[in-house]
C-alpha cells in the first residue's frame, strides 16, 4: 500500500557523500553476501549469489555448514552449480541439523570464500520452550532513506529470526515514490520494474546495502511478499500500479514471484511452486502461520465489497488457515500477515479497503471460527501501512485475539500523529503512532506475548541511534492488551557473537578496483544493462568486441567513485551472436564477460 498523505518535500536538498549501496571490498565475488531462512528443527535454507567472470557459463559452488566460525567442525558440505537461469543465485536446503542450534555456513566459488553466515534452527515441535523473540519488519523503500533499523536489529543480536512481512523492495521508477532528497540512494533500474530482469536487478541493488547484508548474514529470515514486490495494491489478477501499456499482469506477476524466490532464502513447496503460505513450529510455544493476502486469491479492492463470497485469501488458503489454527497444539498461534486485520473507521466508514476492512465477510467468518472453536492466544502480526498500531480483536463481546502492526523501515507514514482522533472512534485501538520508523521486538513466553516498539533517530544518515517508545502485552488466555513500561529482556541463549564481516581467507584476492555485478538481459535484444561498481574516481570505458577481436562499440561513462552504476547500451545494431564486453577504469584494470545478442 502507498501512503499518499505526505509532506516530504520541505527539506532542503543536501549533497550527502554517504552511500551504503556498495559491497565490501573483501567479499568478491560474493558481492551480495549470504543469507539464511525458513528455519525448521532439522533444516534451514542457506543462500548466496555469485557474480561470475562470464555471464554465459555456469559456476560451480561448494558449501559448508559448521558449528564454529573457524569452519573446522563441519556437519554438512556439498557442491552444486548455478547459472544465468537463476541469475547466479544459490539456494541450498541444508538438512540433518540439530534443533535449536546455531550454525555457521559459507560458500566457495571461483577460488574465493564467501563471508560466513550465522543461522539458527527452530526447536522441536514437542520441546517445552521457555521463551522466544523475533524482530518484525516491513516496508523498506530504498530511496526514502538508510536502512538503519536493520543495523540496529543486527547489533542488538537478541532474536531467533527476522519476520519480514512484505515490501522488501519497491517497484517504482527513480523518484516515483517518496524520495528522500537528503540521501544519495536511487532505484536501479531507474524505470518502473516490469520484467524478470528488472526485478532481479532491483533485488541485486537492495542486496548490496550493507545494513541489509549484515542482518541477512546473522539471522534466518522468514519472509512473505506484500504488494510492492510486484506492484502497488496488487491482487490476484491485477494491481493499481499496473496498466495495459505495461504488458500482461500474469507475466509481470510471474516475474515478480520468480525473482522473489531466487533472491530470498525461502523454501519452495515444490520446484515450480511459488506459494508463500506456510507454517513454522517453534517448540510447544509458538506456531507461526504465514499467509499470502496479496497474490494467491485476493479479489480486487473496492469491488462488490459486501459480497459474502469475497475473499482476500482464496478458498483453498482460507481452508488451510482454519485447519492450521484448529490443529495447532502450540500455546500461541501467531499469524504473519501483510495488511491490517482489525477494523478501523473514521466517521463510521472504513478508511482502508486494501486491508481486511475491504473483505469484511471473510474476516467475520474467521473471527466466528476462532470464537466457536475456542482457539486461544490468536495473535496477528502486520506490516504494510508504514505506521505503528496495536488492537484488541473483538467479535461482539468475545475477545478473540490481539494484533501488532510494525512501523516501516523507511517508507513514509503521515506528517502528524492523528492517532488520538482515531482512538476516540475505535476504542479497540490501544496504540497508534503514524510518523516514526523502526521495528517491533516480539517477546513470547508461557505467561504472555509482548510487543516492544523501537524507532530509529534518523533516515538521513547512516546512524544506529534508536529509542524505545511503547510496550504492550496480552496474558495467556486473556486476549486483551495491557500497557507496561517494562521492556522485554532477551534470554542469555542469544549471547552468541555475530559472524565476521569478511571471509575467513582472502588468499588470491586482490584489492577491488572494478566489479561487474550483472549483465541484463542475457541474451539481449535492443538494449543491454551493465551493472558495475568501481572504487576509482574518473571515467570508465566500455568496449564490445566480436569473437574475431574486432571492436564494434566503444563507450565512455562517468565514474561514480565507489557507488554502483548502471549503464544502458544500445545493442540493436549488433548481429546475432556472442560478444565480449570489456569494462575498464583507465588505470589498467579490465573485467571481461561474454553476452549473447539475439
Amino acid at each position: 500500500m502507498k501512503i499518499s498523505l505526505l509532506l516530504l518535500f520541505f527539506c532542503p536538498i543536501i549533497s550527502i557523500g554517504q552511500t551504503s549501496i556498495t559491497p565490501l571490498d573483501c567479499i568478491e565475488p560474493f558481492y551480495h553476501n549470504v543469507a539464511s531462512g525458513d528455519p525448521l528443527s532439522d533444516r534451514v535454507i542457506i543462500w548466496t549469489r555469485v557474480t561470475p567472470t562470464d555471464f554465459i557459463l555456469p559456476v560451480n559452488v561448494d558449501y559448508s555448514v559448521a558449528l564454529d566460525t573457524g569452519m573446522t567442525n563441519i556437519v554438512v558440505q556439498g557442491a552444486l552449480s548455478t547459472d544465468a537461469t537463476v541469475d547466479y543465485t544459490v539456494k541450498v536446503d541444508v538438512t540433518g541439523l540439530q534443533p535449536d542450534t546455531y550454525y555457521y555456513y559459507e560458500f566457495k566459488a571461483l577460488g574465493n570464500y564467501s563471508p560466513r553466515g550465522r543461522t539458527k534452527t527452530a526447536p522441536l515441535q514437542v520441546t517445552s520452550t521457555d521463551s522466544l523473540r523475533f524482530a518484525v519488519v516491513s516496508c523498506a523503500n530504498l530511496e526514502a532513506g538508510f536502512f538503519n533499523a536493520y543495523e540496529v536489529i543486527a547489533e542488538r543480536n537478541d532474536v531467533e529470526a527476522i519476520l519480514m512481512l512484505g515490501d522488501y523492495i519497491y517497484e517504482y521508477e527513480e523518484g516515483g515514490y517518496a524520495p528522500n532528497t537528503n540521501v544519495d540512494r536511487v532505484f536501479d533500474p531507474t524505470h518502473e520494474i516490469l520484467t524478470l530482469d528488472d526485478y532481479r536487478l532491483r533485488y541485486s541493488v537492495y542486496h548490496m546495502d550493507q545494513a541489509l547484508q549484515k542482518l541477512h548474514q546473522n539471522f534466518p529470515w522468514i519472509c512473505v511478499w506484500d504488494d510492492h514486490e510486484s506492484a502497488n495494491d496488487s491482487y490476484e489478477f491485477g494491481a493499481e500500479n499496473h496498466n495495459g501499456g505495461e504488458g500482461q499482469w500474469v507475466d509481470r506477476k510471474l516475474a515478480a514471484q520468480t525473482a522473489f524466490f531466487e533472491w530470498l532464502p525461502i523454501r519452495p513447496k515444490a520446484p515450480s511452486n511459488l506459494e508463500i503460505f506456510r507454517k513454522f513450529n517453534y517448540g510447544n510455544l509458538v506456531d507461526l502461520i504465514m499467509v499470502d493476502t496479496r497474490l494467491h486469491g485476493r479479489n480486487e479492492q473496492g469491488v462488490n465489497q459486501n459480497d459474502p463470497n469475497r475473499t482476500i485469501l482464496g478458498d483453498d488458503q482460507y481452508d488451510w488457515l482454519e485447519n492450521e489454527l484448529q490443529n495447532s497444539t502450540a500455546q500461541w498461534k501467531v499469524l504473519g500477515n501483510q495488511v491490517v486485520f482489525a477494523p478501523v473507521e473514521l466517521f463510521g466508514t472504513p478508511i482502508n479497503n486494501d486491508a481486511w476492512d475491504g473483505y469484511p465477510a471473510e474476516r467475520q467468518k474467521l473471527m466466528d471460527f476462532i470464537a466457536l472453536n475456542s482457539i486461544s492466544n490468536f495473535t496477528v502480526l502486520t506490516g504494510d501501512i508504514h505506521t505503528s498500531w496495536a488492537f484488541n480483536l473483538e467479535n461482539g463481546a468475545a475477545k478473540v485475539g490481539v494484533e501488532f502492526v510494525t512501523p516501516s523501515i523507511t517508507s513514509p507514514g503521515l506528517p502528524i500523529n492523528a492517532g488520538p482522533i482515531l482512538q476516540l472512534e475505535n476504542p479497540h485501538i490501544k496504540y497508534v503512532e503514524l510518523t516514526k520508523h523502526g521495528f517491533i521486538i516480539l517477546d513470547v513466553n508461557a505467561q504472555r506475548i509482548q510487543a516492544d516498539w523501537f524507532y530509529v533517530n534518523t533516515l538521513n544518515s547512516i546512524d544506529a541511534g534508536y529509542n524505545w517508545a511503547k510496550s504492550l502485552y496480552s496474558n495467556s488466555g486473556v486476549n486483551q492488551l495491557q500497557n507496561t513500561t517494562v521492556v522485554s529482556m532477551p534470554s542469555p541463549k542469544y549471547d552468541i557473537g555475530l559472524a565476521p564481516q569478511c571471509p575467513r581467507s582472502t588468499v588470491g584476492m586482490e584489492e577491488q578496483y572494478l566489479g561487474l555485478i550483472g549483465v541484463y538481459p542475457n541474451p539481449a535484444t535492443d538494449h543491454l544493462l551493465i551493472h558495475f561498481i568501481g572504487t576509482n574516481e574518473g571515467s570508465y570505458g566500455i568496449e564490445i568486441h566480436d569473437l574475431k577481436g574486432r571492436t564494434v562499440e566503444k563507450i565512455a561513462t562517468d565514474g561514480l567513485g565507489s557507488n554502483s552504476t548502471i549503464k544502458s547500451i544500445d545493442v540493436s545494431f549488433l548481429e546475432a551472436g556472442i560478444y565480449i564486453l570489456n569494462l575498464s577504469d583507465g588505470k589498467g584494470h579490465v573485467i571481461s564477460s561474454k553476452f549473447i545478442k539475439k
